[in-house]
C-alpha cells in the first residue's frame, strides 16, 4: 500500500492492518516516507483516532524502534511520574528527588516543551552545566548509585517517538488521545520502570480540557501499561489556572527550589505531595496514601528532598550552588509589571492563552528547532477567586525586549477575566483512576 493510500484510508476512518501500519511507520523511520506525509497522517489520526489494534501496533513499533533499558540491577520498585502537560507545571523538579529521598528509585526521562506547555528538559537545562543528555550506561550507573536520574529521552529510547513528538508540536496535532498515550507510554516502557503515576491535567490549559476526555486518556494509558505488565495509576489535577506562580523555564526552576526548601506556592506543594504519596505506595514505602503524604511533607520540611536534588545536580554536571542562590539562573533583561485594569474578582483565566503568550516571549518553541529564551516568562501573583483593585500588580513579565513585554501584557489582559461574581475553579486534586 502506498503512503497516499495509507493516509487516505485513515483520513476516511478506515482501519489499517498491523502490517500496513508497521510498513508506513518503518518507512518514515528509514526516510522513505516524507515529513509532510507523516504530518498528514498525524492530522488524520487527530480527527478520526486509532482503533485498539492500531494503537497497540503504534506503541509496539515506537517501543521497539530503540533500546528497552534493563534496570533490574537497581534494587527496589522503579517508579516514574508523567504529566500530560500544563502551564507552570514544575512538579517533576520537586517530585523526583522527593520520592527518591524516601527510598523509591525514580528513573525520570522527560521531554521538551510541547505546544503551549513547558518541558522538564528545557527547565533543568537553565541550571548551569546540568546535562540532560546522558548515555544509557551513565543513566544506569547513576540509578544504581543515587537512585534518581532526571534526563532527556535518549536518542536510543523510542527514536521514532522523538521525531513524531517534534512534528506534533508544530503541526497542531498534540491533543490526540492515541498520539499522547502512545508517545508517553512508549518512552516510559522503554526506560526501565516497574510502575508509573500519571498526572492527567484537566481544564482550559490542558490538552484534555474536559474530564471525560481526561479520563479516557488516563484509562488508555493504564490499559497500555497493563498490556505490558506495568502498574499505572492516574490522578486528575486542575489546569484551568497555571500551577504555582512562575511560568517560564528559569522562573519555574527558582520556584521549584523554593518548594525543595519546604516553601513555595501551596498548590504546587499540594499536587507534589499527592503524587509522591501515590509513588511511595507503588514503591512499597508507604502503607497508605495518608502515610505517603505525611512522609513526603516531612521530607520536604527536613530538607531530604533538597539534599537528593543536590546529589542529582552534582551527578549530572550542574552547579549545585543554584539551590542556595537561584540568582545564578538566567535573568531577563526587561521586567514589566502588569497591573489589574479594573477592580473586581478574577473570575477565570484562559490558561492556554497564557501558555501561548509565554511561547511568544521565547519560553517555548513556535517552530521545529527554535531556540528558547530561558529567562522569559511570567510571575503571576493572583489566582481565580482573588479580589483585586484597579492598578494592583497581577504579574511580572520577564522578557528580552520592551516590545515583547508590552505584547505579553496585552495577551495577559485578554486572558485574565475580571468582573463581579464568584469564580468556579476546578478542584486542584480530582479523580483517582486505577483502571
Amino acid at each position: 500500500m502506498t503512503p497516499y493510500e495509507v493516509i487516505r484510508r485513515k483520513r476516511d476512518g478506515g482501519e489499517l492492518s498491523s502490517d500496513e501500519l508497521r510498513a508506513f511507520l518503518d518507512g518514515y523511520a528509514r526516510g522513505s516516507i516524507e515529513e509532510y506525509q507523516m504530518a498528514a497522517f498525524l492530522m488524520a489520526v487527530f480527527f478520526v483516532g486509532l482503533t485498539d489494534a492500531e494503537l497497540a501496533t503504534l506503541v509496539d513499533v515506537m517501543l521497539r524502534s530503540g533500546v528497552v533499558v534493563d534496570l533490574s540491577d537497581v534494587p527496589g520498585t522503579k517508579v516514574d511520574k508523567h504529566s500530560t502537560g500544563g502551564v507552570g507545571d514544575k512538579v517533576s523538579l520537586v517530585l523526583a528527588p522527593l520520592v527518591a529521598s524516601l527510598g523509591v528509585p525514580v528513573p525520570m526521562m522527560s521531554g521538551r516543551g510541547l505546544g503551549h506547555t513547558g518541558g522538564t528538559v528545557d527547565k533543568l537545562e537553565t541550571i548551569p552545566g546540568f546535562r540532560m543528555e546522558l548515555g544509557l550506561d551513565e543513566y544506569r550507573a547513576q540509578m544504581e548509585r543515587i537512585g534518581c536520574a532526571l534526563i532527556a529521552a535518549s536518542p536510543e529510547i523510542a527514536p521514532l517517538d522523538r521525531r513524531l513528538y517534534a512534528l506534533r508540536d508544530v503541526t497542531g496535532t498534540v491533543e490526540s488521545i492515541p498520539l499522547i498515550a502512545s508517545s508517553i507510554m512508549s518512552k516510559k516502557l522503554a526506560e526501565g520502570i516497574d510502575a508509573l503515576v500519571l498526572d492527567v491535567k484537566v481544564g482550559n490549559g490542558a490538552f484534555m480540557d474536559d474530564e471525560a476526555r481526561a479520563r479516557q486518556l488516563a484509562r488508555t494509558m493504564i490499559a497500555i501499561g497493563r498490556a505490558h505488565d506495568r502498574t499505572v495509576v492516574a490522578r486528575l489535577t486542575a489546569m484551568d489556572r497555571p500551577l504555582g506562580h512562575a511560568i517560564g523555564n528559569a522562573l519555574e526552576v527558582e520556584e521549584a527550589i523554593a518548594a525543595l526548601h519546604g516553601g513555595g506556592p501551596a498548590d504546587l506543594r499540594e499536587v507534589t505531595v499527592a503524587l509522591a504519596a501515590e509513588m511511595l505506595m507503588l514503591g512499597g514505602r508507604a502503607d497508605s496514601l495518608e502515610d505517603g503524604a505525611a512522609r513526603a511533607r516531612t521530607a520536604l520540611d527536613e530538607g531530604r528532598a533538597l539534599d537528593k536534588m543536590r546529589e542529582v545536580i552534582e551527578a549530572q554536571g550542574g552547579n549545585p550552588s543554584v539551590l542556595d542562590d537561584p540568582a545564578i539562573l538566567p535573568q531577563a533583561e526587561v521586567q514589566l509589571v502588569f497591573e489589574a485594569p479594573q477592580e473586581g474578582t478574577i473570575l477565570a483565566m484562559d490558561t492556554r492563552a497564557i501558555g501561548v503568550a509565554a511561547v511568544e516571549l521565547g519560553a517555548g518553541r513556535a517552530t521545529l528547532g527554535a531556540r528558547i529564551d530561558p529567562s522569559a516568562g511570567f510571575h503571576l501573583t493572583a489566582k481565580p477567586g482573588d479580589r483585586v483593585e484597579r492598578g494592583q500588580p497581577l504579574a511580572t513579565i520577564h522578557a528580552r525586549t520592551n516590545a515583547l513585554a508590552e505584547q505579553a501584557a496585552r495577551r495577559l489582559q485578554a486572558a485574565i477575566r475580571i468582573g463581579e461574581g464568584d469564580a468556579t475553579p476546578l478542584p486542584l486534586l480530582g479523580e483517582r483512576i486505577t483502571g
